[in-house]
């Protein structure tokens, strides 16, 4: 596969969102890359055109929500394609995609599904990784989901079955903690189990986020991945011991909805940084 110039570096960087466009380009802060969904530019326009110039100066990746890597149906080629274009048009340093599925009978959903962790949707999706990095004649990331209930058939723990994916396909993983931390809270798993059943080398990124949570009826408390806050204290300690594993790793900041001021965002993005700068000092020493 060939290689793109523009590599993301083992630093912090923020999700870029259409309220930040004219302030990253007047005020070109400090962070070291920034990531954009890539259906948000497939369309043209001028957010792609001001992607372009601001791609000039910064490292790029492209995170994808819309193949649907664990549908049963065949991916969707047209939309595979596009992401080819883009991918080509902006050689990002990194792309990814979510280990879930979100369409049906080519009609697509306005959410991020789970899936039963069975042998017959690893063997799914280990299919539609394979053929989308030879499409995009690149490695991918998939990236372990936030879940709010699992299926009773399941019969494979979620964090050996993003590993084998990756040990089968040859990808990597976008290890998001903030999904982590939600999922272990929602179905009474142990976090830092989760994080030392996954393959060190595999680790191509992190994500942060905020979260928040909602007492049902009868008491019980379930956490909601909203990206919508700032990142918790818990996710935050739950970074510190994936640096611990990992090392240092390209971190993102994201924030998707209730978007703040973009200093509001770079206060967090700071938070990472000194962490990371802090990782680098141990293995250095």
């Amino acid at each position: 596969m060939r290689h793109f110039r523009g590599a993301i570096p083992a630093a912090a960087g923020i999700g870029l969102r259409f309220q930040h466009h004219q302030g990253v380009l007047d005020a070109r802060p400090a962070v070291a890359w920034l990531e954009v969904h890539s259906e948000n530019y497939l369309g043209g326009g001028p957010s792609l055109h001001t992607l372009e110039a601001i791609r000039r100066d910064y490292p790029v990746s492209l995170h994808g929500v819309g193949l649907s890597l664990g549908s049963a149906d065949a991916l969707d080629g047209e939309h595979l394609e596009r992401i080819r274009a883009l991918v080509h048009r902006i050689e990002p340093g990194l792309v990814s995609e979510h280990l879930s599925w979100s369409s049906v009978g080519g009609h697509y959903l306005a959410d991020l599904l789970p899936l039963p962790m069975t042998d017959e949707a690893l063997a799914i999706v280990c299919r539609h990784v394979d053929e989308t990095q030879e499409v995009l004649q690149r490695r991918i990331l998939i990236e372990n989901p936030s879940s709010y209930l699992r299926f009773k058939h399941s019969t494979i723990p979620e964090w050996e079955f993003i590993a084998a994916v990756a040990r089968r396909t040859g990808c990597g993983i976008l290890c998001d903690v903030n999904n982590i931390h939600v999922s272990a809270c929602n179905h009474g798993w142990d976090a830092g189990v989760y994080l030392a059943a996954l393959p060190a080398p595999a680790i191509g990124e992190i994500h942060l986020a905020g979260h928040s949570t909602r007492q049902l009826e009868g008491g019980q408390v379930i956490r909601i991945d909203d990206h919508g806050s700032r990142v918790a204290p818990e996710v935050w300690a739950l970074y510190a011991q994936a640096l611990a594993r990992f090392g240092p790793v390209p971190t993102l900041v994201e924030w998707d909805t209730n978007v703040p001021p973009l200093d509001v965002l770079l206060s967090e993005w700071a938070h990472a940084a000194a962490l990371l700068a802090e990782t680098d000092h141990a293995v250095l020493a």
